[in-house]
């Protein structure tokens, strides 16, 4: 029987997954629908571990039919998992493309149902998301759900991106979406890149089940973080997000004084969540140390969004950033003295719950916080 070119082209970027690797494969097949036609692309970043070595035997042994075949890219090194997943692309002859991890973290029985969205909704790109109703995560500590949260928010609020999951790495979408576009591939979310730079496309959210994975390590790190914060202030200074003009000086100042709350709002749930763990759940701190540390997290994840959404501030060479985040830091810390003494009066003095007294000293520092801040630390003036 003849070979007919894929519908379905399947990316599966790998480094160091010896492990996983040739049951992921196997499980790929098995979930592929009868009477569409396959290709799966292993990208593999030169893994020490000899992962590509197992696929090329996998695929000199693997049962060729018509409805399916295995290809392997060999890279000569790490060079990141979303320029892995364009090189995959790039190569990939099916019109529609699937982007899926290799450790079980993203299960393969979805497969079908990605294909059958595309049906059903007359979608471009379908996103399994763990962030929508019937979505879980399973098997993360504490501090990674919190460090996705985190990741979610910044990318929502700073990049204007709507969907529930813009974070997820399993996704699907036709190959036509990106015909016209260039891709930096910077940092590990290929899925945000593409939704920012994909225009007046119908996303459909399909509920999974995310799974630690069980053998091999994970590959975030330092240098993953970093790299994501890069990418997200490239996207942004690249001009992807629409700002409306208006003239009039009340809207500007009301603007971005609900662009500071939105942000000191999710600060707060950092500080909140920190301070709790810290009390409660990681340790048992005494509560004005744990709030140190919450108040510590919230300072920084501040910055970066006032610095990119509220204020629109785009240069971020080092020595202006750094004085920036020195003297945000400074007020955040004033209002931080104020909240602390506020806890401490409120816990201590009137016997109000913790909680309660967090939520009421947070809530204080906020408005001076801003008008401080958009004075002295970005340079505005404070009536615009």
């Amino acid at each position: 029987m003849g070979q007919k070119n894929p519908q379905v082209s399947i990316i599966v970027p790998t480094y160091n997954e010896s492990q996983n690797i040739v049951e992921i494969l196997k499980s790929i097949h098995e979930n592929i629908p009868k009477g569409i036609y396959t290709e799966t692309i292993v990208v593999d970043d030169n893994s020490p571990d000899g992962t590509g070595k197992i696929v090329e035997e996998y695929i000199s042994n693997f049962l060729k039919i018509a409805e399916n075949t295995i290809n392997i890219i060999h890279r000569k090194a790490k060079n990141g998992l979303s320029s892995a997943i364009l090189n995959g692309i790039q190569n990939a002859k099916g019109d529609t493309i699937i982007v899926m991890d290799s450790d079980f973290s993203h299960p393969p029985h979805i497969i079908p149902k990605m294909i059958e969205a595309f049906k059903q909704y007359q979608c471009d790109l379908v996103i399994a998301s763990r962030y929508i109703s019937g979505g879980n995560i399973q098997g993360w500590t504490t501090k990674r759900k919190l460090m996705s949260k985190v990741a979610t928010l910044i990318a929502k609020k700073g990049l204007n991106v709507k969907i529930k999951d813009p974070m997820s790495g399993f996704f699907a979408f036709k190959k036509n979406i990106i015909k016209e576009l260039h891709f930096d591939a910077l940092g590990y979310k290929f899925l945000l890149e593409l939704l920012v730079k994909t225009k007046e496309i119908n996303v459909k959210e399909i509920p999974y089940t995310f799974e630690n994975r069980k053998f091999g390590s994970s590959k975030l790190d330092g240098y993953t973080i970093i790299n994501y914060f890069k990418s997200v202030w490239k996207l942004y200074k690249n001009g992807k997000t629409k700002i409306i003009t208006e003239k009039r000086n009340s809207v500007h100042f009301l603007s971005k004084a609900a662009r500071f709350f939105t942000v000191g709002l999710s600060g707060f749930g950092v500080n909140y969540i920190i301070s709790m763990l810290f009390t409660f759940g990681l340790t048992d701190f005494w509560y004005i140390h744990a709030n140190i540390f919450g108040i510590i997290a919230s300072i920084s994840t501040n910055f970066m969004l006032n610095k990119i959404w509220t204020f629109e501030d785009k240069d971020f060479s080092r020595k202006r950033t750094l004085t920036q985040y020195g003297k945000f830091s400074l007020f955040s810390s004033l209002g931080a003295l104020v909240q602390l003494g506020m806890v401490f009066w409120l816990v201590d003095s009137h016997n109000v719950a913790y909680p309660v007294a967090l939520i009421l000293a947070i809530s204080t520092a906020a408005f001076s916080n801003f008008i401080l801040n958009k004075r002295l630390t970005f340079k505005e003036k404070l009536w615009n």
